[in-house]
């Protein structure tokens, strides 16, 4: 495994050219992962995100953003993880621990006391991320509807 990267972590609007990028690599890896007629990639608005209600972060290396995540309250005591991605030339480094890390402090900020993510059954390398920090399968929520492509999950803060 290589050395943990140093990274800043910080907030970025979802409206700039890097939380734009970083998306669209993100959605062509689950479009390459995914290419079933039907699959539905959940979007993320920007009023979810604002203060108070969630954040997306990024993550950077010096002048590079390399990743990104973003977590959302569903209600006052539940957020939702969403949009988790790390460029592949840097994974393999910690860098979405780190964010994973710093979007559980978020949601603590937040208020709230459960954490809920849905990832793709062919990111075998994400759920074993979301397992080794606390997180355990559940069933689906919100919006999302049961599928052998869905693999939903949870934490307790």
């Amino acid at each position: 495994m290589a050395p943990q990267a140093l990274v800043d972590i910080r907030r970025e609007e979802l409206t700039s050219e890097t939380a734009g990028a970083l998306i669209a690599a993100l959605n062509a890896e689950l479009r390459a992962r995914y290419p079933e007629d039907g699959v539905n990639y959940f979007r993320l608005d920007v009023d979810e995100v604002r203060p108070g209600l969630g954040a997306f972060l990024v993550a950077w290396a010096e002048r590079d953003a390399i990743g990104c995540g973003a977590v959302r309250l569903i209600d006052s005591q539940t957020a939702e993880i969403k949009r988790m991605f790390v460029v592949p030339g840097m994974r393999g480094r910690g860098i979405a621990r780190q964010v994973l890390d710093a979007l559980e402090l978020e949601a603590r900020r937040l208020g709230a006391a459960r954490l809920l993510l849905e990832t793709g059954t062919r990111q075998p390398e994400a759920i074993a991320l979301y397992k080794r920090a606390g997180f355990s399968e559940t069933g689906p929520f919100g919006e999302y509807r049961p599928s052998p492509l869905n693999t939903f999950m949870e934490k307790t803060l």
